[in-house]
């Protein structure tokens, strides 16, 4: 499994490259909270319609014990996507840094 880190996300967020980063949990969990540039793709069919098998991919979950992206992964891969790798740490990693997530707060 390809793996990108917290540091290298960020500078290519910061850059704007051209990426797809795609949250794989569900919308309510999307809404809450995700990376800023995120989109959500929780269903097969988003996948197949938003996404092109040669695009940069970017998948990422909650954090490094989800199983979420790492489902995604094996399946896209499987699927043909050959340009996709796994933020692990996910949303609890980047959130550790203090960097900005989007979403709505129920404190």
């Amino acid at each position: 499994m390809k793996i990108i880190e917290r540091e290298e996300l960020k500078t290519k967020l910061d850059r704007g490259d051209d990426f797809k980063l795609v949250m794989t949990l569900g919308e309510l969990a999307f809404q809450a909270q995700h990376i800023p540039g995120s989109i959500n793709l929780s269903k097969m069919g988003d996948i197949e319609s938003r996404l092109q098998k040669d695009d940069e991919i970017v998948v990422y979950c909650s954090d490094q014990a989800c199983i979420a992206s790492q489902a995604a992964y094996i399946m896209m891969e499987k699927e043909g996507y050959t340009n996709v790798r796994r933020y692990a740490g996910g949303l609890s990693d980047w959130s550790s840094s203090r960097y900005e997530l989007e979403g709505f707060s129920i404190d």
